[in-house]
């Protein structure tokens, strides 16, 4: 009964504190003070309140709340406060990309000024904002690669990206010709990122919180074919403003790699993920911000490795293109003409990897069931017979490429142990 008396004491004297922080600016240092005084937990409890209050509470915040909030998240900082990176998280994902607005930027800004913890501006002007965000970017890239290097793959798809700025085009010229200025033992060549497969954690980071509850309620409460209404309200929210445009596709990412969803659902009539990236691609939007999203699409087939990724990434891209026969064959059609594109010409210098990821990428799809047979593609009276030709021999390179593994891998060679996919206990049902 005492214990927990304590514990009634000890979070209400952190909310009361927090309560002053918020409310009294002109007593802010006094408020901090106490707070150290009474901490007992390493500031656990007071900053998991921090997360909670910026994942419910922070766009109907005020501003001189806001303000507040980013000052005591200096604070934990400082203090290493236990769960001090959580709220770092939580204040990232309310970052909207491409939304130019005033308090968005703000945000921004306060953020790259909290990273880069020893620079101080005066006003977040949008070019003075980019130039912050470049510095900072660059210096972890050039100072920590080690660290960037856990991002995976998807480093290299947002670098590419940028290579029209000049600090980042001497990055990208390095990672192709000269690794070694990075400095990370063992890193001797970009294909090695490419083997990496990017956690589902980073792309949560790229969309805000509501997004990703309003997308998740789509993709798992609303019927096949009565989804206009919440798609409607979605576009209203997220996409009205052209330069907000281009989180789609952040969206299609978090789609294929960050929401997968259970055999139950796969068999219901929700809205699978497919349709509601054809109705992303079928929206009013700029060409490179499409042809961004059929790459974020596509991405994980450049590279796949059924030892090393998951098959329900690539899933909705071959469903989508099956799916638009014949009533959408212009998606079919684009779908197909853009792999190919990739195919041809992303990274010729490793073509090899390429064509083995997306041979491998197609033969596991077909082996899977996820497509019954790939005779609805190269049969397709409606698709150009050049793509349909291509197509054939990429599933005929697939077939031998994997015939191949299959021998080689079933041949004794001095013990070594065959390896197992981790994907054959998978079914897809």
């Amino acid at each position: 009964m005492l214990h927990s008396t304590i514990e009634e004491e000890y979070s209400n004297l952190n909310r009361v504190i927090l309560y002053g922080i918020f409310c009294e600016p002109h007593l802010v240092k006094v408020h901090i003070k106490h707070l150290h005084g009474i901490i007992t937990d390493g500031y656990e409890y007071f900053t998991s309140i921090l997360v909670k209050i910026v994942i419910e509470l922070y766009g109907k915040l005020v501003d001189s709340v806001k303000r507040q909030l980013i000052w005591v998240t200096y604070e934990m900082v400082d203090v290493s406060a236990v769960g001090y990176d959580c709220l770092l998280v939580a204040l990232l994902r309310q970052i909207v990309g491409g939304d130019f607005g005033e308090e968005n930027l703000w945000l921004c800004f306060e953020m790259v000024n909290l990273f880069s913890s020893k620079w101080v501006m005066n006003i977040p002007k949008i070019e003075s904002l980019r130039q912050m965000e470049i510095g900072f970017c660059v210096r972890m890239l050039r100072e920590n690669f080690s660290l960037c290097l856990r991002i995976g793959r998807d480093l290299v798809r947002l670098l590419q990206d940028l290579v029209h700025v000049p600090k980042f085009r001497s990055i990208w010229k390095d990672l192709l010709y000269n690794p070694s200025a990075f400095k990370v033992d063992g890193f001797v060549d970009i294909s090695q990122i490419y083997g990496t497969r990017t956690s589902r954690w980073y792309f949560l980071l790229r969309i805000t919180p509501e997004m990703e509850s309003q997308l998740r309620f789509l993709l798992t409460r609303v019927k096949f074919g009565s989804q206009k209404r919440y798609q409607v309200w979605f576009a209203r929210k997220f996409l009205a403003v052209p330069e907000r445009k281009a989180v789609v596709i952040d969206i299609v990412r978090f789609i294929c790699c960050a929401h997968h969803p259970s055999n139950e659902i796969i068999h219901s009539d929700v809205i699978p993920r497919w349709a509601v990236i054809g109705w992303l691609l079928k929206y009013d939007l700029k060409h490179y911000v499409e042809e961004n999203l059929k790459l974020a699409l596509f991405y994980d087939w450049i590279f796949f490795d059924e030892k090393v990724d998951n098959i329900m990434n690539i899933e909705p891209a071959v469903l989508l293109m099956v799916h638009s026969i014949p009533r959408y064959i212009d998606i079919t059609h684009s779908l197909l003409e853009f792999l190919f594109i990739l195919l041809d010409n992303y990274d010729v210098e490793r073509k090899e990897i390429v064509s083995r990821g997306i041979s491998t990428a197609l033969h596991t799809l077909i082996k899977k069931g996820v497509v019954q047979s790939p005779d609805v593609l190269t049969s397709c009276d409606m698709l150009s017979p050049i793509f349909k030709e291509r197509l054939g021999k990429l599933l005929s390179d697939s077939q031998f490429q994997h015939r191949k593994e299959f021998q080689t891998t079933n041949i004794p060679r001095g013990g070594i142990p065959s390896v197992s996919s981790s994907l054959e206990s998978q079914t897809y049902a």
